[in-house]
């Protein structure tokens, strides 16, 4: 495919994955390592988009929805914006996750946006509903919040993709080593942090160990992923056995 093609791709894949056809169907589409997918299928390296989908999903691990359905930050822009470029520019996955962070933050403010101008779309449908204006209430329900939702959310992922390579090359090649260097520091800490946020999130504060334990494991004992999740399955089993024999002593 063409430059040009791939960007209006992805500026359709973050328009369409942010619809929410469905919570359980567009909660799988939105996630980095879905987005790292189409984007691998695009580039013709689905290996490559795999692997920097998979990292960048790592640091939203603990991202859940709070009181009103805000999230502290949107998953499918950061993928959708780092993923191409980073395989454009061949960078490694860590930096691909620093470069992520920022943008999807930026989504929270997009999605804001998105909220307010569908209060217009609320007010509608009350006076269709009047009407019994079936039809028109559900153009207010779904019709007019994607064409706005188009407005919003194609530019942004277009221009990035399309422009991103050169600006993000020349951003690198301008930079000193070092600073370069601790991007990828931070990249390779946001995926610990995702899955120390996990673990609040769910309560169990206690786990934390095994969290530590784990993550000094792969970094300092060389072990693969495979091994640490064979280890963590193994540790996992052997603390639930535990427990439950105290329980019953």
């Amino acid at each position: 495919m063409s430059h040009l093609s791939i960007s209006i791709a992805m500026g359709l894949i973050f328009w369409f994955t942010r619809l929410r056809l469905g919570y359980t169907f567009s909660s799988i589409l939105f996630q980095p390592v879905s987005i790292g997918l189409f984007v691998g299928i695009l580039y013709g390296d689905i290996e490559a988009g795999m692997k920097i989908g998979a990292a960048v999903q790592l640091v939203y691990l603990g991202v859940t929805s709070t009181p009103g359905g805000n999230v502290p930050s949107d998953p499918a822009l950061a993928s959708c914006v780092a993923i191409p470029i980073a395989l454009q520019t061949g960078m490694e996955p860590t930096l691909a996750v620093a470069l992520a962070v920022p943008f999807g933050v930026l989504g929270v403010f997009l999605d804001q946006l998105r909220r307010t101008t569908n209060s217009a779309w609320v007010h509608l449908a009350d006076k269709y509903a009047e009407n019994a204006n079936t039809n028109g209430i559900m153009r207010c329900a779904f019709l007019y919040p994607a064409m706005v939702g188009f407005i919003l959310r194609f530019p942004p992922v277009f221009l990035a993709t399309y422009y991103g390579e050169r600006v993000v090359n020349s951003f690198l090649s301008s930079i000193p080593h070092w600073l370069l260097h601790s991007f990828e520091i931070i990249g390779g800490v946001l995926p610990a942090l995702g899955f120390a946020i996990t673990i609040l999130v769910i309560g169990k504060k206690h786990l934390m160990p095994f969290f530590i334990l784990g993550y000094f494991s792969v970094k300092y004992l060389q072990i693969n992923v495979m091994a640490a999740a064979i280890f963590g399955a193994c540790f996992s089993l052997l603390f639930i056995y535990l427990s439950s024999s105290k329980k019953e002593d």
